[in-house]
């Protein structure tokens, strides 16, 4: 069930010079449907909160709603073995290099109507890797993601400037930039397809306007070489943050106590609703 996933010449150009690149279908219908019932189930959990706040930053809001799960690995095996798909070592392998370590994950759920965005922001204004070409995000569509319920959309050619940064105050913890909006692209997917975008990358959502709800799982990589010690000794407290390929890669075994690697196809058939096996 699961493939490599080639990405084109054309696609890793793009996002070596644009700073993203959308992938329709990356994840088949059986692995998307799995993603879906994981996420109903870590919704009636009670596992995500809202981080929407009022404009000061503190108080959360009681009519708008951002809610985030981060990490996200600790409530799922099903998100702790997505980084160790075949095809999503390949394509981020691809895309950054081929030593790659997994830096976080979360989930960000935007019910209808009530839904805000996450404001605009460069992933490397939270990481300061040095070089943010060579760290990535991989933002998948839980559910089909369009203009109308908020979804993602990027600065293209932005990626080598760092903006300004400073509090959000409509989040307990986000902060914000403000880029030139007019030169934004809207990415619309398909529940399953995805979207790369390096650390450089402005990007942000919108607001959900549907009645339906809409929800977003990230998972950020990075090449090793923009690690260091206290980099991984950081994520035994806190987050583990597994090297995914490389000679001290070791399939989530040192990370997580136990082989992670090669469990993603039996994990998508027993999260996947009846009829998607």
């Amino acid at each position: 069930m699961s493939r490599p996933m080639k990405l084109s010449p054309s696609q890793i150009e793009q996002f070596r010079r644009r700073g993203y690149v959308a992938v329709p279908g990356f994840f088949n219908a059986t692995e998307t449907a799995a993603l879906q019932a994981d996420l109903a189930r870590l919704q009636r959990n009670g596992f995500l909160r809202n981080v929407a706040t009022d404009g000061d930053g503190r108080t959360h809001s009681s009519t708008r709603q951002n809610l985030q799960l981060c990490p996200a690995n600790f409530y799922s095996t099903l998100i702790r073995a997505l980084p160790f798909a075949p095809q999503v070592i390949e394509a981020v392998t691809r895309l950054i290099g081929p030593e790659i370590t997994l830096h976080l994950d979360q989930i960000f759920l935007k019910p209808g109507r009530t839904g805000v965005g996450t404001a605009w922001h460069q992933d490397n204004a939270y990481f300061k890797i040095p070089k943010p070409l060579r760290g990535t995000a991989m933002w998948i569509a839980i559910h089909d993601a369009t203009a109308a319920n908020g979804t993602l959309r990027v600065i293209p050619d932005a990626w080598e400037t760092a903006l300004p940064h400073a509090r959000d105050g409509n989040s307990d913890h986000h902060v914000r930039c403000h880029p030139d909006e007019a030169k934004a692209e809207t990415v619309e997917l398909a529940a399953g397809g995805v979207i790369f975008f390096c650390y450089g990358t402005p990007h942000a959502t919108g607001d959900n306007q549907t009645d339906a709800e809409r929800a977003g799982l990230a998972y950020h990589f990075l090449c090793e070489d923009q690690t260091d010690e206290a980099f991984y000794a950081a994520g035994r407290i806190g987050n583990p943050r597994p090297r995914l390929t490389g000679p001290r890669a070791t399939g989530g075994r040192e990370e997580y106590g136990n082989v992670i690697a090669g469990t993603w196809e039996a994990e998508v058939a027993r999260a996947a609703p009846p009829a998607k096996r």
